[in-house]
């Protein structure tokens, strides 16, 4: 028992110290001037450019209207998936039956259930504050649309820049609650085993990799297809 919880306590380590260095490096470093998320930035202030010269701003505010929707979506389902979650906490005793039936499952107990349980409880909370977050800021981005005068006001391209920087910040924090959900689903693999975890971790980092940086996405938006 002493050896699988010291497996457990490496799984745990490896996938947070991936977690964070992903972060750090898709958000954080210099490299993070070629991601998909940098370009979208891009024409976010482009999207505010052309809102200004817009009389009537009902595209925008649609636009705005469906970025919202997506947020108070994912918002809502966290909220769900946290009860499951909660209630799973009972039944600890059961699902250590179930994992076990499987082949080469490794040997648990009912406390390290329950830690992997509130485990999983604590990156969903972690991801509904991203969501509720980014989702009031695209409430402000939608406001400073509102409020955003003609295209030859004074002020006008100031407003502009801050309404796309708030939308930025709301793609921000979206997108870090998305990425606790990619973790989330490979830390369900660590009810197997403490090395299944470690695998699932390494391959949502070679997911997000290639859909942040080398996806055929970014090519389009970069101008190569």
């Amino acid at each position: 028992m002493v050896t699988t919880t010291l497996h457990d306590a490496l799984a745990l380590a490896w996938a947070l110290c991936w977690w964070a260095g992903y972060t750090f490096y898709a958000d954080s470093s210099a490299r993070r001037r070629k991601s998909i998320s940098a370009l979208m930035a891009r024409n976010r202030h482009r999207w505010m450019e052309q809102m200004l010269k817009r009389n009537l701003r009902m595209i925008d505010t649609s636009i705005a209207g469906n970025l919202i929707t997506a947020i108070s979506f994912f918002s809502s389902t966290t909220i769900l998936v946290l009860v499951g979650l909660g209630a799973l906490l009972g039944y600890s005793k059961e699902g250590l039956e179930l994992i076990s039936a499987l082949p080469y499952a490794a040997a648990s107990t009912p406390l390290l259930w329950n830690c992997k349980v509130v485990f999983l409880m604590l990156i969903f909370v972690y991801a509904f504050f991203k969501f509720t977050w980014a989702f009031r800021l695209s409430n402000y981005c939608s406001i400073l649309i509102g409020a955003a005068p003609e295209a030859n006001h004074e002020k006008g391209a100031n407003i502009a820049a801050q309404a796309a920087r708030m939308s930025m910040m709301s793609a921000h924090n979206f997108n870090r609650g998305i990425r606790a959900y990619f973790f989330a689903l490979s830390a369900l693999a660590w009810f197997y085993h403490p090395y299944a975890f470690m695998l699932g971790a390494s391959w949502v980092i070679v997911v997000l990799y290639n859909r942040e940086f080398r996806s055929h996405a970014l090519e389009i938006l970069s101008g190569k297809h």
